[in-house]
C-alpha cells in the first residue's frame, strides 16, 4: 500500500481524488495548503504527492521547490486549471514528474498515479550494479563511491555494510542489537553506541536536514527503520 499526500485547496476536487485513490488502495493525508503538507512531509515519508499549483499563501510550484530542497527524491503529480505552456514548464523546472490539466478524468489521474509509483519503485530497487537511491542522493555498494551532501564520497566499508543492511530490510525495524551482529560482528565486542555514531555519520551524509532525518528513522527503545 502506497501512502500519498494531497494538497488542494478545492473542496470538492480534493474530496473526489481522496477518495478515488483510497478505493485504488492507497493512503491519502490531505492538506488544504502548502504549509501544513510541507510540515507533513519533513515527518512522515511519502511515495507521491499529488499537488494543486494555485493554493492559498506559498503555490504549489513553491511547494514543490521546497519538497526537492528538503531532499523529497520521490514522484510528484501537478494539478492545475491552468494550461499555459510557461505554466507546465515552470512546474517541470521545479522538479515535477507529471502534470494534469482541471478538469480531468479520474481513471487518467488514477493511471497517472500508478505509472508514476511503479517507475519510482524500478528505481528504488537495486540493480546489477548496485545503485541505491536515498532521496536526492546515491551511492554505489559495489565501489562504495556516493553522492551526498558533502559531496562525492568513499564510503567505509562498515558504512556500505550498514547501508546495505538498511536497503535489504526497507521499511523494517531494525534493533540495534541486529545491526550490531550483522555489520560489525559480536566478536569485535561494539557497543549499541557504536551503532548510533554509525548512522548519524549516515544522516550527515544522506540526509537533507540531519537534524530531521527521513530516510534513517530512529525507532523508540529499539533502534532504526530505513525509509527510501
Amino acid at each position: 500500500m502506497s501512502r500519498l499526500l494531497l494538497v488542494e485547496d478545492e473542496e470538492l476536487v480534493g474530496t473526489m481524488v481522496r477518495l478515488n485513490l483510497e478505493q485504488d488502495g492507497h493512503t491519502v493525508d490531505w492538506h488544504r495548503a502548502a504549509e501544513p503538507a510541507l510540515e507533513a512531509a519533513a515527518l512522515q515519508p511519502y511515495d507521491l504527492v499529488v499537488l494543486d499549483i494555485m493554493l492559498p499563501g506559498i503555490s504549489g510550484t513553491d511547494a514543490l521547490a521546497a519538497l526537492r530542497r528538503d531532499g523529497y527524491g520521490g514522484p510528484v503529480l501537478m494539478l492545475t486549471a491552468r494550461a499555459e505552456v510557461e505554466t507546465k514548464v515552470a512546474s517541470f523546472e521545479a522538479g515535477a514528474d507529471d502534470y494534469l490539466t482541471k478538469p480531468f478524468d479520474v481513471p487518467e489521474l488514477l493511471a497517472r498515479v500508478k505509472a508514476l509509483l511503479r517507475r519510482s519503485q524500478a528505481v528504488r530497487e537495486i540493480p546489477s550494479e548496485r545503485q541505491v537511491a536515498i532521496g536526492a542522493y546515491r551511492a554505489n555498494l559495489e565501489t562504495r563511491e556516493a553522492e551526498t551532501r558533502e559531496g562525492p564520497v568513499e564510503l567505509t566499508e562498515t558504512e556500505t555494510r550498514l547501508l546495505e543492511l538498511f536497503v535489504r530490510n526497507a521499511g523494517t525495524s531494525l534493533s540495534r542489537a541486529d545491526i550490531l551482529e550483522e555489520v560489525l560482528g559480536m566478536d569485535t565486542s561494539p557497543t549499541e553506541r557504536t551503532v548510533d555514531n554509525f548512522v548519524l555519520r549516515l544522516r550527515r551524509l544522506f540526509e537533507a536536514d540531519p537534524r530531521r532525518p527521513r530516510h534513517f528513522v530512529t525507532v523508540r527503545a529499539l533502534g532504526y527503520r530505513f525509509e527510501p
